[in-house]
């Protein structure tokens, strides 16, 4: 794989009552400590920029899987949770195929819900640190 830098920056005013801009090359995003722990709470806290993250991994991996494999996909969208309190991700896959989708094509199709786990780097990376990553996936034909 092709050696990629990122780079990131936060700028914070106002202490822990305030917020910061959160900018990379295509995000610029507010950022702030939750009301629960003390914070303003006006914008998202880091680690809701974590969820965000993996989940936008594990959903750009199951794209390229899924057109990698010709599936007839009309649409794939994920939802994934996690607890403030939790070291554990919660991935929810929802695939949805044309009505003209073969077993064999839906078959791939749930195969793909743990492959593409194993092959997002970030969910790689939390992993590492004792992050449990669950995956629970659906797939629907229209």
């Amino acid at each position: 794989m092709a050696n990629m830098q990122t780079n990131a920056n936060v700028v914070w005013n106002n202490g822990v009552k305030g917020n910061g801009v959160l900018k990379t090359e295509f995000l610029d995003a507010k950022v702030a400590i939750p009301t629960v722990l003390g914070g303003s709470g006006d914008g998202a806290f880091p680690k809701e920029v974590l969820v965000a993250s993996v989940t936008a991994c594990y959903t750009s991996v199951l794209v390229s899987m899924a057109e990698s494999r010709g599936l007839p996909v009309v649409e794939i969208s994920v939802d994934s949770e996690a607890s403030i309190s939790d070291d554990k991700i919660i991935h929810h896959p929802q695939l949805v195929l044309s009505e003209n989708a073969t077993d064999k094509q839906v078959q791939s199709a749930e195969r793909l819900f743990v492959a593409a786990d194993k092959g997002c780097v970030v969910g790689n990376l939390l992993k590492k640190a004792d992050v449990k990553i669950e995956v629970q996936g659906e797939i629907f034909t229209t």
